[in-house]
Formats: C-alpha cells, sequence, structure tokens
C-alpha cells in the first residue's frame, strides 16, 4: 500500500501554542513515514510512539499509529521495553529536553550505550515549557527564568557530546524550520539500526522565543549553519562560498578563493567514520565562531541491544534441557504426596 501524510494524522486537535515550532516537526514526520514504508517495506501498524511528560509529549495522540504516553522521564524505558519484546516494530520516542536530559537522564545515556533499535526525537526549546518557563538542562548559562531570576549558574549539557559519550552510533541535528532537512534526518533515522538520536532546535514562543533566533533566521541562517552531507565537501554560505578544514587538530572556517583554497582543499563529511573524533569537533561548534552543524553527523554500525537479546535466547533454548513448565516441575528433586 501507498501512504500518504494524511494516512500518519490522527482525528485529534492538534494543540500547541500558535507558532510553537512542535508543529513543523510533527509535519516533518509525517511526511517522512509514507517514504521510510516505502523504502523498508513497512506497513503503519509497525509504528509506535512513545513520550513522557512535556509539551512535545503529546505527539502520540497526533499521530494514526500505535502509542504510549508514559511519565516524566521514562520514555526511554517504555521504548526500551517496546522494542525487546517486539522487535519487528518500529518504535519512536518522542522527548524534550527537561525529560531526556534531566530527570530521564540516566535513561537516556543507557538506551543510547545499550544502541537499542529506537529513533530518538528529542525537541531542544531551551526551557521548561509545559510547566511554565522554568530552566532547563540545556538553558544556556546566564539564562534568567522563574527558577533562576539572577542567571543560571550551570553549564548546558551539548546532547550530541551526551550521545557521543554514551559511544551512540547515530546523532544528527536540526532546526524546527527546516522541514525538508528533518524529513530527511527522520527517514534516515528509520533506516539506521541502532539508538538514532535527532536534536531538533525548536521555538518556544511563550517562554523562550527566539531562542535559536541568530540560526533559524531566514536572512543569516545560510552563513550561520552548515548543513552536512556524507561523501560532500563542508561547504556552507548564501554564496556557497564558505567552507571548513583542518587546521592542526582544529575545525578552521576558510573562504573558497582565498589564499588558492579550493574545494579539494575542504573537509568532506565521513558519517560512517568510527572515530569519533572529528565527529565531537562538528557536534560542538558555535556560532560565531563556527557555523552549527546541521544534518546527519554521525551514523555507524554496530551490533543493537535487540539484536543481541534476541541471539542469546536462541543459544540458551538450543542448549537448555527444560523447554516447558511440566519438565521444570518435574525437573531436580521431586516428591509425590499422597
Amino acid at each position: 500500500m501507498k501512504y500518504t501524510p494524511q494516512d500518519f494524522k490522527s482525528n485529534q486537535e492538534v494543540k500547541w501554542c500558535p507558532g510553537c515550532g512542535d508543529y513543523a516537526i510533527l509535519a516533518s514526520v509525517q511526511r517522512a513515514l509514507p517514504e521510510v514504508c516505502e523504502a523498508l517495506n513497512y506497513t503503519k501498524e509497525r509504528f509506535v510512539f512513545v513520550s513522557g511528560i512535556g509539551c512535545s509529549s503529546r505527539f502520540p495522540y497526533y499521530m494514526e499509529s500505535y502509542g504510549f504516553h508514559g511519565i516524566h522521564g521514562r520514555a526511554s524505558v517504555i521504548a526500551t521495553g517496546v522494542k525487546v519484546a517486539n522487535p519487528t516494530l518500529s518504535v519512536w520516542q518522542i522527548t524534550g529536553d527537561g525529560d531526556a536530559l534531566a530527570i530521564g537522564g540516566n535513561h537516556f545515556i543507557h538506551a543510547v550505550r545499550r544502541n537499542i533499535d529506537i529513533n530518538i526525537i528529542l525537541f531542544n526549546n531551551q526551557i521548561y515549557g509545559l510547566t511554565k518557563g522554568q530552566y532547563s538542562p540545556t538553558s544556556v548559562l546566564g539564562k534568567v527564568t522563574k527558577t533562576s531570576p539572577y542567571g543560571t549558574v550551570e553549564h548546558p549539557f551539548n546532547p550530541g557530546a551526551l550521545v557521543l559519550g554514551s559511544r551512540g552510533t547515530f546523532f544528527a541535528r536540526s532546526l524546527d524550520v527546516e522541514l525538508e532537512l528533518t524529513q530527511k534526518i527522520m527517514v534516515a533515522s528509520a533506516k539506521h539500526d541502532g539508538t538514532a538520536v535527532t536534536e531538533v532546535l525548536v521555538n518556544c514562543v511563550i517562554f523562550n522565543d527566539k531562542t535559536h533566533f541568530v540560526l533559524s533566521d531566514r536572512e543569516n541562517r545560510a552563513d550561520r549553519t552548515i548543513i552536512l552531507k556524507h561523501g560532500e565537501p563542508m561547504i556552507f554560505g548564501k554564496n556557497r562560498d564558505k567552507g571548513l578544514m583542518l587546521e592542526g587538530i582544529k575545525i578552521k572556517v576558510v573562504k573558497i578563493g582565498e589564499n588558492g583554497i579550493t574545494e579539494k582543499d575542504l573537509l568532506v563529511h565521513d558519517a560512517t567514520e568510527e572515530n569519533p573524533g572529528l565527529h565531537s569537533m562538528l557536534i560542538d561548534m558555535k556560532y560565531p565562531e563556527y557555523p552549527v552543524a546541521l544534518g546527519v553527523i554521525r551514523a555507524v554500525k554496530d551490533k543493537t541491544y535487540d539484536d543481541n537479546v534476541r541471539d542469546q535466547l536462541i543459544e540458551v533454548k538450543e542448549k537448555a534441557t527444560i523447554h516447558n513448565m511440566d519438565e521444570l516441575l518435574k525437573s531436580g528433586s521431586t516428591w509425590e504426596v499422597k
């Protein structure tokens, strides 16, 4: 069956604040899933969306699919259980920077470490939106909020660095306004065998408006971000005249045409490189010194947790001397009571 985005839209009214970036992510996912079905020969019944607590966690209600709305910070646990119980399902975890990285931080890093074949979409608006504007683990240092009236004194998490530190096999980043890019990343995420984490920089119009505006501003976006594509040179800018080179052990921004620099001198993106060194540098790039990296930054192959569980069960069953409950009850020392 050939699906359309409409096939993945539920009959529930979407209730986010007008202008919220969550709408764009929802649209991107609904546009991506028909392509995923065609590429992987899936039916829509294979999709499960799991969430915790937060504005983003309403997501499962708006998808015409199976879904589970969990409790705060526990979406990774539920998603893991669903995938291990039924490995044929395509499991998607919807979470926010507070839900995933604060109360759910432990579960998040262990899901990544285990390389469970789930897709995690991390909505990062750098604030607690649903609970009305407290600072989150990704709020910038000095951010004034309801719980930091004099500015935060905490350094924020970099979600991508957490993924790499947990030996993650897939990390991508997008902006809520980059619908086409987000859609492409969702397809790549679905095709990846292992934990696929996508951070989407989202605007919260009520409690943290324009937090990513320096990047999302249409006029300057091309000069302040770089969309990485596997196998292609790292070029960016409105006029496609800027690029990235490696100078010693640091990335350097250069202008094509100056000092004899050509496209051949630029770094070529290799998302499949197992050594995370360059991926780490790309993830850490910050404006204004560097463009912020978007797209699939890392996508490497490794055994998954759910595959390992399956293989272990097969091996145990083949070697087992007890195969059912009757054999268990009659094994060892038994007595017959008359």
